[in-house]
């Protein structure tokens, strides 16, 4: 019995790796469809995950635990007000940690007595109490906050984006705004508020100043409530009765951090869409894989089977074949997938969010190209090996 006759492990491979060294233009343009698949997914679920990562680092970090008071409708859609007791009384309530109100004023806020009436900018003056940066949990970036006395004067706080707005940047020396007619002494500015977007876009000043100057009547328009973590819904339920017993309907009650969570919503759900369109380049890749494997097939199917007719008949399947099919795809897999990684981590870096690369996402589009890969490859491979010798040497 004769001896089996089988390629070596190194001659296998250095035959499988023949195609891509001939072919250079051909074998990139079969890897672009894998690479453009590889790619999507990985970088969509490696840039989703690390923002929702960050999103939800950002609301652990903020607490989910402040509730809004605001004076909403009457029944004839004029504006109602909450009472001048609201932020009294929510206080009594055993779950509330911190309560604070503020009015919205109708003064406006310039630079200087010399800017028109008309360029406002959306800046906003309110009227706030002394203890609003303690329910918002906010800093303040320059200068100091309002307290019992300095609420008395003529003296603003400026939140984050008014400061910008004003071109405010510092308090190294004395620096006033125009506000109402008279002077207001600039003595603090705020970092940003996620939690309380109007805040960074108002002008605070102090609740007896506002009384006494500005034409304030004393009635709040928002009062912001910091509440026991485990008892938001409790109290959610207890804030509009409490605020205004008497027309309780008029008074609408929100969580901001609801936004963030929306904003949450809305990612995963566009993650969705996005790793759809990712599959959809992968299996275009797959098909083009398939055309560009089935012509090379065709224009080498005289080798392969004259080749198949010269050995021993004992030996084993067209391995030439399946190791070339095999070889180009882990070839062009390996390199989408490692030069997927790079960008995702690169851009989260960019923003300012923590690198987080689901593994599984990586494996995944790897497994998948292969598949697909192998099944576009390995089929017309398989028809040219087993063609017979005659029909090929017909059409050489």
């Amino acid at each position: 019995m004769a001896d089996a006759s089988r390629l070596k492990a190194g001659d296998l491979i250095s035959l499988a790796s023949l195609g891509l060294r001939i072919r250079r233009l051909r074998t990139a343009l079969s890897a672009l469809g894998i690479c453009i698949g590889i790619s999507a997914i990985v970088g969509v679920l490696g840039i989703t995950q690390s923002s929702q990562s960050d999103l939800l680092a950002q609301i652990d970090r903020l607490g989910t635990n402040l509730l809004t008071v605001q004076n909403g409708r009457q029944f004839n859609g004029g504006e109602a007000n909450l009472p001048v007791s609201a932020t009294a009384m929510i206080g009594h309530i055993p779950a509330v940690q911190h309560v604070s109100a503020t009015a919205l004023l109708s003064q406006p806020v310039f630079r200087t007595d010399l800017v028109p009436s008309f360029e406002t900018g959306g800046i906003g003056v309110r009227a706030t109490e002394t203890s609003l940066i303690g329910a918002l949990d906010g800093t303040v970036l320059h200068g100091t906050f309002l307290n019992a006395a300095s609420a008395r004067y003529p003296a603003a706080v400026l939140g984050f984006g008014a400061a910008e707005y004003l071109g405010i940047d510092r308090l190294d020396r004395p620096t006033r705004v125009w506000i109402g007619g008279r002077w207001f002494t600039v003595i603090g500015i705020l970092e940003r508020l996620t939690l309380a977007p109007e805040i960074d876009q108002s002008v605070l000043v102090g609740w007896p100043i506002a009384e006494s100057a500005l034409g304030f009547n004393g009635y709040p328009t928002r009062i912001y409530v910091r509440v026991q973590t485990d008892q938001v819904t409790a109290v959610d339920a207890l804030l509009a009765p409490t605020a205004n017993p008497q027309n309780p309907d008029q008074v609408a009650v929100s969580r901001p951090s609801d936004a963030l969570a929306a904003r949450l919503a809305v990612q995963s759900s566009s993650t969705t869409l996005i790793l759809g369109l990712g599959a959809i380049a992968l299996l275009v890749g797959g098909v083009g894989i398939a055309n560009v494997m089935f012509i090379s097939v065709l224009e080498r199917r005289s080798e392969g089977s004259v080749a198949r007719w010269a050995r021993p008949a004992h030996t084993s399947p067209p391995s030439s074949w399946r190791s070339r099919c095999y070889f180009r795809r882990w070839v062009v897999c390996s390199a989408s997938s490692s030069d997927s990684e790079p960008r995702p981590r690169a851009y989260a870096t960019a923003q300012g969010w923590s690198v987080l690369i689901p593994p599984i996402a990586i494996w995944a589009a790897l497994f998948a190209a292969v598949v697909i890969g192998a099944a576009a490859g390995l089929y017309p491979a398989l028809r040219a090996a087993r063609l017979n010798p005659t029909d090929a040497l017909r059409a050489v």
